[in-house]
C-alpha cells in the first residue's frame, strides 16, 4: 500500500513498483484512508509518508498497525529531520527512506522490508542507533521519567503476546474483541516507549512474563 497526499507521487510509486512485479493492493492519501485501507486489505509493506493533511506519519504507522498488525511500514518521506525519523521508528516503522533515493532502490528498500529487515538511507541508521544508546548509558536523572504501570489487564494481554498468541487467539482466551485486544497492545507500546511487536515481547521476557 502506498500513502501519499501527492497524487503524482503516489501514482509514479505505484506504478514503479506494479513494473517491478509488486502488487498495490491500495493507495491512500491521509492517516484515515490509510487506517480504513489498511483493515480492508491487510498489506504486508506501507510505504508512508510523514506529512499528510489529517496528521503525520508516525499517526498513519500506529493508525496502520493497529488494525493490521502484521504489515510492514516503510517510510518514505522528503524528510530526514531527527524528529520525523524517530517518531517514525517509535511507531513502529521498519524502515525510513528518503525520497531521494533511485527506483533500485527503493524497490530493494521494499523487499528487504518484506523479508524483515530494517532499511535507513545511509546516515540515518547512525541516528536511530545514536539515540537509542544515549537512551540506555544516560544518567538516571537523565532519562526518561518512570516506566507508567500497567494496567492489570494490559500485563494480561502483554504475558500472552510474550507467549507468542496471536492478537486472535489472545482475544479468544481472554473472550475480548480483536479490536479491544489491539487497543491494549499499543496502549502498552506507547506507555513502554517500544516500537513494536518484537521489543514488546523482549520486555516481557526480561520482566519475567512469559
Amino acid at each position: 500500500m502506498v500513502v501519499d497526499d501527492h497524487p503524482m507521487w503516489r501514482d509514479g510509486v505505484s506504478r514503479d513498483l506494479e513494473a517491478a512485479g509488486f502488487i498495490v493492493a491500495a493507495t491512500a492519501d491521509g492517516v484515515e484512508r490509510a487506517r480504513n485501507r489498511a483493515a480492508a486489505v491487510t498489506p504486508d509493506v506501507v510505504l508512508m509518508d510523514m506529512h499528510l493533511p489529517d496528521g503525520n506519519g508516525a499517526d498513519a504507522t500506529a493508525a496502520v498497525l493497529e488494525v493490521s498488525p502484521h504489515s510492514k511500514i516503510l517510510v518514505l518521506s522528503a524528510s530526514s529531520e531527527r524528529d520525523d525519523v524517530l517518531d517514525a521508528i517509535k511507531a513502529g516503522a521498519s524502515g525510513y527512506l528518503v525520497k531521494s533515493a533511485s527506483v533500485d532502490e527503493l524497490l530493494g528498500a521494499v523487499r528487504a522490508t518484506y523479508d524483515g529487515q530494517a532499511v535507513f538511507t545511509p546516515g540515518l541508521a547512525g541516528l536511530v542507533l545514536g539515540e537509542y544508546r544515549r537512551m540506555s548509558t544516560a544518567p538516571a536523572d537523565d532519562r526518561a521519567p518512570e516506566v507508567p504501570k500497567l494496567t492489570e489487564r494490559e500485563t494480561e494481554v502483554l504475558r500472552l503476546v510474550a507467549k507468542g498468541l496471536s492478537a486472535k487467539q489472545i482475544a479468544t482466551r481472554l473472550s475480548l474483541s480483536h479490536r479491544t485486544v489491539e487497543n491494549h497492545v499499543q496502549a502498552t507500546l506507547r506507555k513502554l516507549q517500544l516500537a513494536n511487536r518484537v521489543e514488546l515481547t523482549r520486555y516481557a521476557i526480561e520482566q519475567g512474563l512469559d
